[in-house]
């Protein structure tokens, strides 16, 4: 997926106590089947979900590459314990052709329709404004903490990663520690961003992050446009958007992205080609994405049966499985439910900044606006 003055400097535990500002409370949350008052009522309603699920076929997802968050198991896992077809659309897809996806596909039941989405932290309110999300509140709902999901259910923070380098150690031997070491020759030709800054929430989190570590905050996300406008000047920088594949490749030997993305790229090379995954000592920027359901969604019920997967604890150790800090993560960490090897195995991020909403939002449009007048960079799909 291709799907930020104060400055907050954060444990990694504290995602879950800042970030985002509650839409104020209205009628029409779908309840989650096990909001029933007893157990049997619980399973009950969960029984009719699964059975009203499994009649409607299907899921139709957009923009989940196999190797982010560890998707490809979580899906597999998902079609196996349902019976269901996954559709996938556009698996190198961007927060933004996920909203496109749904607004072109408003009349369309068939199978280019997604259900659900994965988006930044910025496109879940908005979409919501625009009428393009239904609400339901997962039957693990309470243990999301308030500040990262919308209160009437119309969206909810699902993971988070931090911003990082992985580099191909055959191709570029010189190992870049912070931001400011993208600028030297040495890497002319060799950085690559993982999206079109213009739509994708990625792409538009690294610029955030290059702020940071260049004397910007995180209400000021100007000078992350100016280092790119030098790294592109010095010709460092790639126009093209950077993916497991290309740097595998050689074809990029820096890739800026999430590190769970980076951690998985090395687990998927074994060794070949050999790789180091940075994170930077400045700029550490934390990004949360966000789950919802298309209030299009052809399979609505497949849809809900999908985030009660997603936020069970089963879904949340896939994700952090796959080197994504789940937002349950407190509460798993308060019930013993982390498994001690799967813990040890995520990075460093200590002093992780976390952007709020409003910052989010006042930094992607001064970046999506100002990206072609300051960079000039026009980063496309690889042919």
């Amino acid at each position: 997926m291709l799907k930020k003055s104060r400055q907050y400097v954060l444990t990694v535990t504290s995602l879950l106590v800042i970030a985002v500002m509650l839409a104020a409370c209205a009628s029409g949350t779908t309840a989650a089947p096990s909001a029933a008052p007893t157990q049997a009522g619980a399973a009950s309603g969960m029984d009719k979900l699964v059975a009203d699920a499994k009649a409607e076929g299907a899921l139709t997802v957009i923009a989940l590459p196999h190797d982010w968050c560890n998707y490809g198991e979580i899906i597999a896992n998902f079609k196996s314990k349902y019976g269901l077809t996954v559709n996938e659309l556009n698996p190198d897809g961007s927060s933004g052709d996920e909203i496109e996806a749904i607004k072109a596909n408003k009349d369309n039941k068939g199978p280019q329709a997604p259900d659900v989405i994965d988006v930044g932290l910025s496109f879940g309110p908005q979409s919501k404004a625009d009428g393009l999300l239904q609400p339901y509140k997962v039957s693990t709902w309470d243990s999301i903490a308030a500040d990262v999901k919308d209160a009437e259910g119309y969206w909810y923070g699902d993971y988070y990663g931090v911003m990082a380098f992985i580099v191909n150690t055959d191709v570029q031997p010189k190992i870049p520690q912070d931001w400011g070491d993208l600028l030297a020759a040495d890497y002319k030709g060799q950085v690559g961003l993982s999206g079109d800054p213009r739509v994708s929430g990625q792409a538009i989190n690294s610029v955030q992050a290059a702020a940071l570590a260049n004397g910007g905050t995180l209400d000021n996300a100007q000078a992350g446009l100016d280092y790119f406008g030098k790294m592109n000047k010095a010709g460092n920088l790639v126009p093209l958007i950077a993916n497991n594949a290309l740097v595998a490749k050689g074809e990029i030997a820096v890739r800026i992205t999430w590190d769970y993305n980076a951690m998985a790229a090395v687990d998927s090379y074994k060794g070949n080609p050999k790789t180091s995954v940075i994170i930077p000592k400045t700029g550490r920027f934390a990004g949360v994405y966000l789950q919802a359901i298309s209030a299009y969604a052809p399979h609505p019920n497949a849809a809900k049966l999908w985030m009660e997967y997603l936020y069970s604890d089963e879904g949340q150790l896939l994700w952090m499985k796959g080197y994504c800090h789940p937002i349950r993560e407190t509460d798993l960490k308060s019930r013993n439910a982390i498994p001690a090897d799967l813990a040890a195995k995520l990075p460093d991020v200590s002093g992780v900044v976390f952007p709020t909403l409003a910052q989010n939002n006042a930094a992607s449009t001064l970046i999506t606006k100002n990206w072609d007048s300051i960079v000039g960079a026009d980063i496309k799909k690889a042919p």
